[in-house]
């Protein structure tokens, strides 16, 4: 599917339905903008102000939804690098990203089941294989980094976890601040014991995956 663009007034919001794990926070943050349920045009740039457009893109974790201004602004790079563990989901980063070599915006979804067809992207797999895996994890001791934004890399190992580079901060479902690090390994198989990191279980249960 092709990124759907749809210009309004002052503000043009871009769709990409490939990376949409439907967490739904447009059409039910905005029903007026993103009209769910309907036949022909289903996004409405000019039903709401535009910084409130700008709000329901960037509570889209995957970043299937983007914004431009007619100026030309476009979303800015976070202060602070972070991914978050959605309870029973995926990694949700948001950082300036690099992903198997690729430029992938700011915002992404990464599969942390082992199921997805899209790999590394999540692609909503984790609802339909019952995948269980808390957002609460143990607070790990780690000293605050030297900067806290900046590109991250994210190279998928083959057959293995992924591997981040860059400055990040792991936070909670909700909020807290987890560990600090420049480079770590993270679970994409499903069958760590020590979720979000790596723990080598892909290679007890063949996990393939390039």
């Amino acid at each position: 599917m092709a990124t759907e663009t749809v210009r309004g007034k002052q503000i043009s919001i871009h769709f990409d339905g490939t990376r949409c794990i439907h967490s739904r926070h447009c059409v039910l943050g905005r029903p007026d903008v993103f009209v769910p349920n309907v036949d022909g045009e289903w996004i409405h740039p000019d039903a709401a102000p535009p910084e409130a457009v700008v709000h329901i893109a960037m509570s889209c974790p995957s970043g299937a939804i983007t914004y431009e201004f007619a100026d030309g602004r476009q979303e800015a790079a976070p202060v602070v690098n972070t991914v978050r563990l959605r309870e029973n989901g995926p990694l949700a980063f948001n950082a300036p990203l690099t992903i198997a070599g690729t430029d992938d915006g700011l915002r992404a979804t990464l599969c942390r089941c082992g199921a997805s067809k899209r790999k590394p992207w999540c692609d909503g797999s984790h609802a339909e294989v019952g995948f269980h895996a808390t957002g609460e994890v143990a607070v790990q001791a780690s000293e605050p980094l030297a900067a806290r934004d900046g590109p991250l890399t994210i190279e998928p190992q083959h057959n293995g976890s992924l591997k981040v580079t860059g400055n990040l901060e792991i936070v909670s479902g909700t909020g807290h601040t987890l560990n600090r690090v420049t480079e770590v390994f993270l679970c994409r198989c499903g069958h760590s014991k020590n979720k979000p990191y790596c723990d080598g279980s892909h290679r007890k249960v063949g996990f393939v995956a390039d």
